[in-house]
């Protein structure tokens, strides 16, 4: 299934409650997080659990942000993305490159932390990647 395929559908049948599970999992392992979004590269929303007035508006966002991160990286030499943080003064907004399919877009409050937020976020992005194969 072709990524515009993915965004015009929502996500693939199939995948879509792996993905939530997923968006879930962060959730309860990280506590400070306030909201997950997973989009394809185009910034089109997969799924999330944002308010429904948030989602369109966080996933272009989030796949700007990735956009312009992947071109930074490449520019300077130093690899593939993986992901950019963007820290507020009263929380984050942290992108993790999904695979070259997707993204994975978390916020956060300013208290939250952001050792655990990696951790838990990055095997979250790695597995959206593997489903979205």
């Amino acid at each position: 299934m072709s990524v515009q395929e993915l965004g015009a559908r929502g996500s693939a049948p199939e995948e879509t409650p792996a993905i939530q599970q997923t968006i879930s999992e962060v959730r309860r392992r990280a506590p400070d997080v306030s909201g997950v979004m997973v989009a394809t590269s185009d910034g089109l929303p997969l799924a999330h659990d944002l308010p429904p007035d948030n989602h369109l508006q966080t996933a272009a966002m989030a796949a700007t942000a990735v956009g312009l991160s992947r071109r930074i990286v490449e520019t300077f030499g130093h690899g593939g993305f993986e992901e950019a943080v963007v820290r507020g003064r009263d929380g984050y907004l942290v992108v993790y490159s999904a695979g070259p399919r997707a993204v994975l877009a978390v916020l956060a409050s300013g208290e939250a932390n952001l050792g655990l937020l990696h951790h838990v976020a990055r095997r979250a992005a790695s597995h959206i990647s593997e489903l979205l194969v």
